[in-house]
């Protein structure tokens, strides 16, 4: 096996665990949901979504990770690299806006950012 097929090998790993990730996070999602939901606990929706956004975000960095070794390792040419990087810039569009929806702030801010529920939209003074 030479170089080209190893790493076209280990891309395809990457991106089969990226995409197991998001399988069965919604699989352990959903079990771990169902029961609660039968007992009729508070908070099962959120809990479901939680999990299964953290799921879905693992498998996203996943599939980035593979087709950036993909692209750089095997064929760097100025076509290849353009189309990673739009792929990249959906994905961590994607990545970025399931991260708000899961803990209502953008990655790049900390917790002590987080706006309080009932300030109005303005952060506390």
């Amino acid at each position: 096996m030479d170089f080209r097929e190893l790493i076209e090998t280990a891309g395809r790993v990457i991106d089969a665990a990226g995409v197991l990730a998001m399988v069965i996070g919604a699989v352990l999602a959903a079990t771990f949901a169902v029961p609660k939901l039968l007992g009729r606990q508070a908070g099962v929706y959120e809990g479901f979504r939680r999990f299964l956004g953290r799921s879905i975000l693992l498998g996203l960095e996943l599939l980035v990770a593979a087709d950036i070794i993909r692209t750089v390792a095997v064929s760097p040419t100025l076509e290849s690299v353009a189309a990673l990087a739009v792929i990249v810039l959906i994905r961590t569009f994607l990545s970025w806006s399931l991260e708000l929806e899961i803990t209502g702030r953008w990655p790049w801010q900390g917790k002590e950012e987080q706006l309080p529920a009932n300030s109005g939209g303005r952060a506390a003074e």
